[in-house]
């Protein structure tokens, strides 16, 4: 872990990352790659010393409400954050300042800041490890049974470019010996790559989201996440209103 004195916090589409860098390892993630252009070890954490200063400082001078994003680069709630507590700093802020928020995380970390409306996003799906059926209906049955409003989903595979394509081969071929070869002789350098059985799985994806009460259209689903409910008719601002 290393701090930094950062510029700014938010995007052109209020996103922030609290951190930069990760410590879950994931073969697959994407923003190890070059073009993000990290100039540090992934697993070094970098941590923005100033993020909620400049947090409170963009939220003050926002004219109009909206939603605050984080999660789309690095996820926020890695193990640093329970120490350091700064996306808990920023809910805090960003309720206080009347404006929502956004978080895209696969740690259960998030309980402790437990009353957000949740979405899932289905990704990566690897071809040849886990593009099965039964793997894919495992996880629609455990999302229908947490009523969650929708699942973002682009196709059943993953994507690769350079800086995170050689990260996940080398940890391909420790994992599952032999089988980098065949992504290679299926999809040499493809960024995106379909499993085989794509077809198959998102008409069964789409099925069962139907079935189950499930929005899967993605442009709804980014619609509901951007869009700002003044307080009071937001279900996610209950937590704080306990």
């Amino acid at each position: 872990m290393h701090y930094v004195t950062a510029k700014g916090i938010l995007s052109s589409k209020n996103g922030m990352n609290l951190y930069r860098g990760c410590s879950h390892g994931c073969i697959y993630c994407d923003s190890r790659s070059k073009c993000y252009h990290m100039d540090h070890d992934f697993e070094d954490i970098e941590v923005k010393e100033n993020a909620i200063g400049l947090l409170e400082y963009a939220l003050k001078h926002k004219r109009k409400k909206c939603m605050i994003g984080t999660g789309s680069m690095i996820d926020p709630y890695i193990p640093l954050e329970m120490e350091i507590g700064n996306v808990r700093k920023a809910l805090e802020l960003i309720y206080a300042y009347g404006f929502g928020f956004t978080v895209i995380t696969k740690s259960n970390r998030i309980l402790r800041d437990l009353g957000i409306p949740t979405v899932v996003w289905l990704t990566p799906i690897l071809p040849f490890i886990n593009d099965t059926e039964d793997n894919i209906s495992g996880i629609l049955d455990m999302c229908m049974e947490a009523k969650v409003y929708g699942i973002i989903c682009f196709g059943m595979g993953l994507t690769l470019r350079e800086g995170n394509r050689e990260y996940f081969y080398e940890q391909l071929d420790s994992l599952f010996p032999g089988l980098k070869e065949k992504y290679i002789r299926t999809y040499q350098n493809q960024y995106v790559l379909d499993s085989p059985k794509n077809e198959n799985l998102m008409r069964l994806f789409c099925q069962k989201c139907s079935e189950g009460g499930i929005v899967c259209n993605n442009r709804q689903i980014f619609q509901y996440l951007q869009t700002f409910e003044e307080r009071g008719s937001a279900a996610q601002l209950s937590l704080w209103e306990m």
